[in-house]
């Protein structure tokens, strides 16, 4: 069977191929400054079906549109408030994804038949170049089967889907290694969706309070609202304490430095010095790392739900509630 060729995106030429094969309706994997991305033309319905059928992933759960031009919010979404282009102004381009109502240009598919759509401006040059140069926005989830853990490194891609994309660009690690803050802006209504990169209370200085959304007769506006997801394949269980972990045939994923022995086979520390940044970058590349060791439980410990630790908790707790479940 044939390997999927791994490029490196900065190396001349392999941005236009990419975006070649996305104007032949193909699906191919870049680099994002959150994670790796399945990208597809999000105007082609036919191609950003295929990353559907990819992923597994449900027809309800819609797709974020990545744009490398502001031009290109207006063509895509009405109206857009005066807080949303705030917002653009301060983190664009960076890991925030802004719910604005779309336009009709706006495939059904890519939005899950909803009359709202996700956009972010990616920061990483290789996303950017290849939106540029594909001369079309790029809808585009994370480069993993739905449910899975988001992979960080081109290498985590080619593990999960070896043979099946005709291209995967190595931007390197992912910086911030943690998925994009999604909040919409709606009707007069500002909520967030999901925790990410871009920490609440940074948001907050300029919006105030966020009410996150909750449940809404099961309706997914946004990736991510799932009550389950971002899981390894190995049982997850968080943890308070060493004292909880009840086998040595497993893993432990540290959030700083232990204290203590740890009883686990295996250890993974997100950050020495508990830095949540750090320990954010980290932190699904060592997931991954722990999965694929084969033991019978991986011991998660607790970090600090603040700043970036809302984000690394949600994906802990959801990941846990999919093992259990």
């Amino acid at each position: 069977m044939t390997k999927t060729p791994i490029r490196d995106g900065f190396e001349a030429g392999a941005v236009d191929d990419a975006a070649a094969l996305l104007r032949k309706g193909e699906v191919v994997a870049f680099p994002t400054e959150t994670v790796y991305g399945l990208g597809a033309n999000a105007l082609d319905p036919v191609a950003v079906a295929r990353i559907f059928e990819l992923k597994e992933r449900p027809r309800f759960d819609p797709l974020i549109v990545h744009i490398a031009d502001r031009a290109w919010v207006e063509r895509l979404a009405s109206p857009i408030p005066d807080k949303a282009r705030l917002l653009m102004d301060r983190f664009w381009p960076g890991p925030l994804t802004i719910i604005l109502k779309k336009r009709e240009i706006v495939p059904d598919i890519v939005t899950a038949g909803l009359p709202t759509v996700g956009m972010r401006m990616p920061k990483h040059p290789i996303a950017l170049r290849l939106v540029d140069c594909l001369g079309a926005p790029i809808a585009a989830p994370s480069a993993n089967p739905f449910g899975y853990m988001s992979p960080t490194t081109a290498g985590d891609v080619a593990s999960l889907f070896d043979s099946r994309l005709p291209l995967i660009l190595d931007g390197g690690p992912c910086s911030y290694g943690i998925e994009s803050t999604i909040v919409s802006l709606v009707d007069g209504q500002v909520r967030l969706h999901r925790h990410g990169s871009i920490a609440v209370e940074e948001l907050a200085g300029l919006l105030g309070t966020l009410p996150e959304r909750g449940p809404d007769k099961g309706r997914c506006e946004s990736p991510g609202e799932l009550p389950y997801h971002y899981a390894p394949h190995t049982p997850l269980r968080i943890v308070a304490s060493l004292g909880e972990i009840l086998t040595e045939k497993s893993c432990f994923l540290a959030f700083a430095k232990p204290a203590s022995r740890v009883g686990s086979r295996h250890v993974r520390v997100l950050s020495e010095k508990g830095d949540l940044r750090e320990a954010a970058s980290r932190f699904f590349s060592c997931l991954i790392d722990l999965d694929r060791l084969g033991m019978e439980v991986i011991y998660a410990e607790k970090v600090p739900e603040r700043g970036l630790g809302r984000a690394i908790m949600d994906r802990l707790k959801k990941a846990a509630t999919k093992t259990c479940g």
